[in-house]
C-alpha cells in the first residue's frame, strides 16, 4: 500500500491532520483496495518563508 506525503503551510491542528488522515485512509482503500493498516500519512508542516511560487516566497505575500 501507498505512502502518502503531505506538504502544508504549518498551522493547522492536530484534530485537523487526524481528520484528514483518516478520511485520505478511507478513501485510499476503496479506491486500490488493502487495509488501513496498510496506508501511511507523513504530514510536512512548511512555514511560509521555506515555500515559494512563482518566484514569490509565501511570507512576503500580501494577506487578503
Amino acid at each position: 500500500m501507498p505512502t502518502i506525503r503531505i506538504d502544508l503551510f504549518e498551522g493547522r491542528t492536530v484534530e485537523q491532520k487526524r481528520e484528514l488522515a483518516k478520511a485520505i485512509t478511507e478513501v485510499t482503500c476503496k479506491v486500490l483496495g488493502g487495509q488501513p493498516d496498510g496506508v501511511d500519512i507523513l504530514f510536512y508542516d512548511i512555514k511560509r518563508q521555506d515555500w515559494a511560487t512563482g518566484g514569490e516566497l509565501w511570507s512576503d505575500k500580501v494577506k487578503s
